[in-house]
């Protein structure tokens, strides 16, 4: 598939990395894919989105994480050189796809995505075959080189050995983000014995691999991954400011619509209110921008608008409650009416917000999102799915847990100068 047109660079470049300690590149290939306006932007975006307001050292960014990731591919693809089923010729597509595998995440993605109902993952397929500096690069390859990359990340490439090492319960992808974002963040969940898994994986027809004898390193990588979900990526503080985030989305998006006159025109997300904007137009987005809006819009005239940006940008965040709407279902409507009594939008003032995770799970056919078990090869030769072996991973395995919370501004209801029995009867429910 590929021709000489990229080959060796002259000098290997690094990149010091606080995870891997050195990210080696020594591919024309990879350092021009580096090098493209596109995959700079995501210095301009957090890995992490909201967290930095509950983990202050959360400040790292998609480009770090994408280095990672392609760092850790490289290192998979050393180990595989030579082995059966593993062909060389391979490497710059796997090696691409690792790289790019992010490049369409947008400013605080999650809440972004939401509102405007929009998928990262479709950006990515438009950068990579759009008229971008990306598709440049990836087309100098050749003609279907770029379709092949966008394939493999959407996870539609024939060879399925590619995909699950970008993508699947074990790969290249998590086995960065939860070392990097527990270094980040400061605590010890994330950690696993990273190098033994990289040194036990091997390549099989249709997946990645890992020999028996490094079942404890995985069993320690899926228990991280459980731990770093609920204390990390699920922290109630960190979805307060992304339910406020949200909302400040939401209403900046509603104002527009209803012919709202802003004193800063919100230019960059006009196309974003109206539908799916241009690929230009997502590309001129960043967090600097945004989080630029969200200072000027503290001065709106809109009370909500204005209420919600100096929250979130002076973390006065919503307190919360544990909520289960089903078991709570008669104090909802009533919560409702009353947060309208105390003049209380609750559009933006009350908000479930609900987090799940399932650990890991093994192969259920039929199921909408089918993940692809992890496999120990035995040394005898045989396969045998990871759960059947550990018993660890089987008292997780397809567990979901779920998780909800209830979010609302409590230094309003606090604040009895007005609408004073009102609030203390919300206050009272809130506190059943």
């Amino acid at each position: 598939m590929t021709t000489p047109f990229y080959g060796q660079l002259e000098e290997e470049k690094v990149f010091k990395d606080p995870v891997h300690r050195y990210i080696h590149v020594r591919d024309e290939l990879i350092w021009a894919l580096i090098g493209t306006k596109e995959f700079q932007r995501l210095r301009r975006i957090r890995q992490l989105g909201t967290t930095y307001v509950t983990f202050h050292g959360a400040e790292h960014t998609r480009f770090n994480h994408s280095l990672g990731v392609y760092e850790i591919t490289r290192r998979i693809l050393d180990v595989f050189h030579g082995r059966p089923h593993w062909k060389d010729e391979d490497r710059l597509l796997t090696l691409s796809a690792a790289l790019l595998h992010d490049v369409g995440h947008g400013p605080f993605s999650h809440s972004f995505e939401k509102v405007f109902d929009m998928d990262h993952e479709e950006w990515t397929r438009e950068i990579i075959l759009g008229d971008t500096e990306i598709n440049e690069v990836l087309t100098n390859v050749s003609a279907d080189f770029p379709q092949a990359v966008a394939d493999v990340i959407e996870k539609t490439y024939s060879n399925k050995l590619i995909t699950s090492i970008i993508s699947s319960q074990i790969d290249a992808d998590r086995m960065d983000y939860l070392q990097r974002d527990a270094y980040y963040t400061g605590v010890s969940y994330g950690h696993f014995d990273m190098e033994r898994i990289l040194r036990v994986m091997r390549p099989m027809e249709d997946q990645v691999v890992i020999k028996q004898s490094g079942m404890h390193a995985v069993e320690d990588y899926i228990m991280s991954r459980y731990q770093m979900y609920w204390q990390v990526y699920f922290h109630p503080v960190t979805r307060s400011a992304e339910v406020i985030l949200s909302k400040i989305f939401k209403r900046a998006k509603e104002l527009h619509l209803n012919g709202y006159e802003f004193k800063q025109k919100p230019e960059h997300f006009y196309s974003f209110f109206h539908g799916k904007g241009s690929l230009d137009d997502y590309l001129r987005l960043d967090e600097a921008i945004t989080l630029y809006y969200f200072q000027i819009w503290q001065e709106e005239e809109d009370r909500i608008l204005r209420d919600l940006c100096v929250r979130f940008l002076n973390r006065r965040l919503f307190k919360y409650v544990e909520f289960d709407p089903n078991q709570r279902m008669n104090d909802w409507p009533e919560l409702q009416e009353l947060f309208r009594k105390a003049d209380l939008n609750p559009d933006y003032y009350l908000v479930v917000d609900s987090s799940s995770d399932l650990p890991y799970d093994f192969y259920r056919p039929g199921e909408e999102e089918e993940r692809l078990p992890i496999h120990l090869v035995l040394p005898n030769g045989k396969i045998r799915e990871l759960s059947r072996e550990s018993d660890v991973v089987e008292a997780i395995s397809g567990k979901k847990r779920t998780d909800h919370k209830l979010y609302f501004p409590l230094d309003c209801l606090e604040d009895v100068r007005e609408h004073k029995e009102v609030k203390e009867r919300i206050l009272r429910i809130l506190k059943k």
